[in-house]
């Protein structure tokens, strides 16, 4: 199993950090419906737990998720049986032919594939563009630098019935990158299990990141919210267009 998103952490995230998969889902719902895409196969990207990939379900599209993390992958199937789930990096896992690409809540940030860290999303966003058919869209949110204000470390606190998280995080300016620090707590009988996670990013502005999806051949717009839900400051969507 990879060291991110192990066991534990993945069951917190999917039980405590549901908002922003549920949220969003409304909104991403109506771009795919606005871009004549009221069906057809949606291949989610980082799919996490399977909570974007249920409201896709109970939309009426197929849905194929690719995610890292095994756990998470073990949660998906539980989440949304009726879909389709493979544990695998986004970057060099096959897209299979699609209607629409989605890769939701910042998980295109993640430095989790050394061996494509240098390469950025440039080689992804052709085997999207590939994958998809005319008229197909990509939709995806990643973060931009200023996180974290320089030379500063921003920590934080979340709490649930039967689990808790600090985290740490670190902005690099030099490299465009951060990083997160975390330590979660998840009872396990009478007792709590400690489980120790560090996660690295890399930030991308938005104006590069519109840029390198119009090199791909797309048609690109660029958002600060899904539909009602906004997104966070320096944390941008894109809806990429396959004319």
């Amino acid at each position: 199993m990879v060291d991110w998103y192990r066991e534990d952490l993945a069951y917190i995230h999917d039980v405590g950090h549901a908002d922003f998969a549920l949220k969003s889902a409304p909104g991403i719902l109506e771009i795919l419906k606005d871009n004549g895409i009221p069906d057809g196969l949606v291949v989610d990207l980082g799919c996490g737990s399977g909570l974007w990939a249920r409201e896709l379900l109970g939309a009426g599209y197929r849905v194929h998720g690719i995610d890292i993390s095994e756990a998470m992958i073990e949660l998906a199937w539980q989440k949304a049986p009726g879909a389709e789930f493979r544990v695998g990096s986004l970057f060099e896992a096959e897209i299979p032919p699609c209607d629409a690409v989605t890769a939701v809540s910042e998980v295109l940030n993640y430095l989790f594939d050394p061996a494509y860290e240098e390469r950025g999303l440039r080689d992804l966003f052709g085997r999207v563009h590939g994958a998809l058919r005319p008229g197909g869209v990509f939709v995806f949110d990643v973060l931009g630098p200023g996180q974290v204000p320089a030379g500063v470390k921003k920590q934080g606190f979340s709490k649930g019935p039967d689990w808790a998280v600090l985290n740490e995080k670190e902005e690099d300016e030099e490299t465009g990158t951060m990083e997160r620090r975390i330590v979660s707590f998840r009872r396990v009988g009478d007792l709590y299990r400690r489980t120790d996670e560090v996660h690295r990013v890399r930030l991308y502005g938005p104006q590069e990141t519109a840029a390198a999806l119009g090199r791909a051949g797309f048609e690109v717009r660029t958002m600060g919210s899904y539909g009602g839900y906004p997104l966070g400051e320096n944390h941008a969507a894109f809806v990429a267009r396959k004319t």
